[in-house]
């Protein structure tokens, strides 16, 4: 029997409560933060071993909003980017806030989203249309997924991406129509071609004039539609509301949550996904108590979860440079994201990325050992301000051995093997290099084994 049909409901989704078989240590505060964002320093899991779960992961809901001192400095650094007009300069100013932010889950939500709503500047090249849907994608990532939806619908990015920007009665275009309800709402099987051409139709007249949203009501169908067993002469934003009531959507929902937050390779059935859905739904489609229930699991803090994800290139070159309180050129680590297979505004396609198994290959896994090395020879990376070794000083690593169970301990969701610690003290005890990049040899090498990959 697969061990995933052993999972029961009804342990998965109540709260996680420690116990001496599996206490809440700084191994389990650092796999929530590696998932509800991107990681923790040495100080975090200090501070969060001394509360309890369901307090930090009620602190990582409630910052979702950024503070004002951080917006202001973080805006000011984009709107000089987008004076450029390089979209592909753009993924710097992402970058800054993935680094920077105090409110890691709701970047980690808005990079979830993106992923969702995916939408690449290869195809739209505006930075400004770009960067207006990241907005509203932060403005709604832990909210209402109702006004979500309805604010992609008629997001210029989107349009543009989907060929709608010109919609008229006379010839519909079904892209839209047909992406919300596969890809965004339903899922696969829950509904038919006719379905697509009829919601089509909703969204006749919907153009952009002058990078804005509008409504051409010369070119609009008030004729009546069929839409998913609802009849009615319904505009988009009541062709998008038939969608939502759909009951395939909670569930649909849910799993894609499931595995972003929980592991790669669960296939959760619907009786497991039940508990969610209905929370889902219950709450009106607010985002948050979905996560929050996920977050403060047993499934979450188990076996299941912990280790059971490939990290993207994001989660792991943003994961460390933050447990490790590291700042450096972001345009570097946004060219080499786009490299390693995870560019920031450039998703593949409409489906978004695959996630999983499909982050790594040879070719990806090459790109991240270059980018790592370019981020650990680069003179503008500092960790908490200072060289590497000063920054071990400071926090007590005063050897290579160590610094190894320094890097294990906050960088590793498993143990490694003595034998392997064995081979990375070897690799750089016995050279005549300075400290700094004794060390920073030892980071790189560390950042490149096949356990770190893994989540």
């Amino acid at each position: 029997m697969d061990m995933q049909t052993k999972i029961d409901p009804a342990w998965a989704w109540q709260p996680y409560q420690p116990d001496e078989s599996q206490p809440w240590d700084e191994g389990l505060a650092a796999h929530l933060y590696r998932r509800a964002g991107f990681g923790a320093d040495s100080k975090m899991l200090h501070a969060a071993v001394k509360r309890d779960p369901s307090e930090v992961v009620d602190n990582l809901i409630l910052r979702n909003s950024q503070p004002n001192e951080f917006r202001s400095a973080a805006d000011g650094l984009t709107d000089t980017i987008l004076a450029t007009g390089n979209p592909k300069r753009l993924s710097a100013a992402w970058v800054y806030r993935l680094l920077q932010t105090p409110s890691q889950l709701l970047e980690k939500m808005t990079l979830f989203w993106h992923g969702h709503f995916a939408t690449s500047a290869d195809k739209v090249k505006d930075p400004s249309m770009m960067w207006d849907q990241n907005k509203l994608l932060r403005h709604h990532a832990l909210g209402d997924f109702s006004a979500l939806v309805q604010s992609i619908a008629c997001d210029p990015a989107m349009l543009v991406y989907l060929d709608s920007a010109i919609n008229r009665k006379a010839h519909p275009n079904e892209n839209f129509a047909r992406e919300l309800m596969e890809l965004f709402c339903l899922g696969e099987g829950n509904y038919s071609e006719q379905d697509v051409q009829q919601l089509a139709r909703c969204f006749t007249g919907w153009e952009i004039k002058n990078k804005k949203f509008r409504k051409n009501r010369y070119q609009q169908d008030v004729d009546e539609k069929t839409i998913l067993g609802q009849r009615g002469r319904f505009d988009g934003e009541e062709g998008v509301q038939v969608v939502l009531k759909q009951p395939s959507l909670e569930v649909f929902l849910a799993k894609k949550l499931c595995r972003f937050f929980v592991a790669d390779s669960l296939e959760p059935s619907d009786k497991l996904l039940q508990p969610l859905a209905e929370l889902f739904r219950g709450s009106n489609l607010q985002i948050a108590p979905v996560v929050k229930m996920m977050l403060s699991s047993n499934l979450f803090f188990s076996s299941h979860a912990v280790g059971q994800k490939i990290r993207s290139p994001v989660e792991l070159v943003i994961g460390a440079l933050r447990c490790l309180q590291a700042t450096t050129n972001s345009q570097l680590v946004a060219d080499g994201l786009l490299k390693a297979g995870q560019g920031l505004f450039y998703p593949p396609n409409v489906k978004g990325w695959d996630g999983g198994r499909s982050w790594i290959n040879s070719s990806t896994l090459l790109e991240r050992s270059n980018l790592v090395s370019r981020i650990l020879e680069n003179d503008a990376t500092r960790f908490g301000g200072l060289s590497l070794d000063h920054f071990l000083q400071s926090q007590q690593v005063n050897s290579v051995h160590s610094a190894i169970d320094y890097f294990e301990r906050l960088l590793l969701a498993v143990r490694l093997d003595d034998s392997v610690k064995s081979l990375l003290y070897e690799s750089v005890a016995s050279g005549t290099q300075k400290p700094d990049r004794k060390y920073r040899a030892l980071l790189r090498a560390f950042l490149s084994l096949p356990q770190c990959q893994i989540g």
